[in-house]
């Protein structure tokens, strides 16, 4: 039987109602951004505060919080959670490895040698607020072990995302801005190692590491997940600067910064022939890549790591629960759109690429949903004979 820590709980829940609040922020966002006030809306994403638009603020600023949180969840994992079992952290692992290049080789078969390859990378990440939100509507069918398989899934695939930022989504480095952040950074593990169980010095050499690596040109948010290694997690009590940094930012990211994020990003102006967009190679591949790449590449991939002795399934979950879970991976939404901002920069393709991300993320949540309520009530029917 799975233990679920308090963290764990208070992450799951805060995910769940998250999802439904980024519904509502998304809807809202794309109704405004098509009514009469669509000019000024629009405009005012791009109102130009301190030399950056209040949508780049939003961007690299606040998603970088919500990159410290998705940390700070990965570490907990790794010290007390899923991930401190090698056999239990394997097949959440194997799964995000096939979610993220089935889905971009699909991604890359048509789009290869065009200008839209750089967008291999979109249908790679899953949301973790929409996917837990879908799969929450489920109430206590679920069972334990498939909400931490598709939470540890969705956070490393998110780490995978984050890599894939820093690897093939920095153009030009800044060495000297580099070097002062990495520097800055080792000062707080030295800190870390001391014992300095005091936040304040940590926040404050964040934020200038964030400065800094936002002047070197790799991504900002970067920033967040390397801080949240930074910060002790001692013994992981509730006395732990780990512990009651992640426990602050459960409720602001989730309430106000991933909503902020879709408000400002889905501002879709559709126009009378917007879905002539979806037939391009790019939202093809974007669709392909979500829809059936994404469960393709976690449930084959979960099922040879299995065949191999690399990783075991839970005794409460079968084959469908995995390829269910894998369904709600599909749902890239937040981390897909981020990718799309910075792997495109013609507006026109960016417009049809967030288009392709809501369609496939609405069809992957929906497929997703019906499949697993269908088979695991057969699946609890079953059990009770």
């Amino acid at each position: 039987m799975i233990r679920l820590t308090r963290l764990f709980k208070e992450f799951y829940h805060s995910e769940k109602a998250g999802g439904l609040v980024l519904v509502f922020a998304t809807a809202l966002s794309l109704i405004v951004a098509n009514s009469a006030w669509q000019a000024n809306y629009i405009s005012f994403w791009n109102i130009d505060f301190a030399g950056h638009s209040i949508v780049h603020w939003v961007n690299d600023g606040l998603m970088t919080i919500f990159f410290l949180l998705i940390g700070l969840e990965l570490e907990r994992e790794i010290y007390q959670g899923e991930l401190s079992n090698i056999k239990n952290a394997a097949l959440p692992i194997v799964g995000a490895l096939g979610g993220m290049l089935v889905p971009a080789g699909l991604f890359m078969m048509l789009n290869f040698g065009t200008n839209t390859q750089a967008g291999a990378g979109i249908p790679m990440a899953t949301d973790i607020a929409f996917a837990i939100g879908i799969l929450s509507l489920l109430g206590n069918r679920v069972p334990t072990s498939l909400k931490v398989f598709l939470t540890a899934l969705a956070v490393i695939d998110d780490l995978g995302a984050i890599i894939v930022i820093a690897i093939f989504y920095t153009t030009s480095i800044s060495y000297y801005n580099l070097f002062i952040a990495f520097g800055i950074l080792g000062i707080l593990f030295v800190l870390n190692r001391m014992k300095v169980f005091n936040l304040i010095p940590y926040i404050i050499g964040g934020i200038a590491t964030w400065y800094f690596m936002l002047h070197s040109g790799v991504h900002a948010t970067i920033t967040g997940v390397l801080l949240a290694f930074v910060i002790p997690f001692g013994n992981g009590d509730e006395k732990s600067p780990s512990f009651v940094l992640q426990h602050f930012l459960h409720k602001p990211v989730a309430f106000i910064i991933l909503p902020l994020f879709a408000i400002a990003n889905t501002g879709i102006s559709l126009g009378s022939n917007w879905s002539n967009g979806l037939t391009d190679t790019n939202s093809l591949g974007i669709i392909a890549g979500l829809v059936i790449g994404k469960p393709l590449g976690i449930w084959l991939f979960s099922f040879i790591g299995v065949g191999l002795g690399l990783c075991v399934l839970p005794n409460d979950l079968k084959w469908k629960n995995i390829l269910g879970a894998g369904l709600l991976g599909g749902i890239g939404f937040t981390m897909s759109i981020f990718i799309t901002l910075l792997a495109f920069d013609n507006a026109e393709i960016v417009n049809n690429s967030k288009i392709a991300i809501l369609a496939a993320s609405f069809i992957a949540g929906l497929i997703g949903f019906f499949f697993l309520k269908v088979t695991l009530k057969t699946q609890i029917k079953d059990n009770d004979n």
